[in-house]
């Protein structure tokens, strides 16, 4: 401090000094700041019980085995056949009976996919994994479509493959 100022601040007519208050504007910006960051905080977490609610169970792994599927398809001039034997794993048993009520739709969906399948295609370890790939597509959509959670049909796995 000058000695003007102490001079002016100790007599005795002279105003005492305000402190400043914070304006309004930057209260409520504050205020609405902490509110929505705690609004969010509590709907991540709410979105994140939610989450869970609906990840795959753990445990170990349970197989429901398909009946084969024989196909035929073209290859070039001459007929081929597929014969393929399926399993398919989940980690939670209603899932699997909810596929074993569907055997139906199940069965109709994967004929109509293996049956579009070209020979030059399967004959390739990545035609067959694509294969794999779209069968499990297939399964996960029925049980979705069955009220079950897709994602709880973890695998499928053939356990035949065989093409003539």
């Amino acid at each position: 401090m000058t000695n003007a100022t102490t001079a002016a601040a100790s007599e005795p007519g002279a105003a005492p000094q305000k402190k400043r208050a914070l304006p309004l504007w930057l209260i409520v910006t504050i205020a609405v700041a902490v509110l929505g960051a705690g609004a969010g905080g509590l709907l991540l977490l709410h979105g994140r019980a939610a989450a869970g609610a609906h990840a795959a169970p753990s445990g170990p792994p349970h197989y429901l085995a398909l009946k084969p599927f024989v196909v035929n398809f073209q290859s070039g001039q001459a007929v081929r056949y597929l014969q393929v034997s399926l399993q398919v794993m989940s980690r939670d048993p209603a899932t699997l009976t909810l596929l074993k009520e569907n055997d139906p739709v199940v069965r109709n969906d994967l004929l109509l996919l293996l049956s579009n399948q070209r020979f030059a295609t399967l004959d390739t370890e990545a035609g067959k994994q694509r294969l794999r790939a779209a069968v499990l597509a297939d399964v996960r959509k029925v049980v979705g479509a069955a009220g079950g959670h897709p994602s709880h049909v973890e695998a499928i796995y053939f356990t035949s493959f065989v093409m003539q």
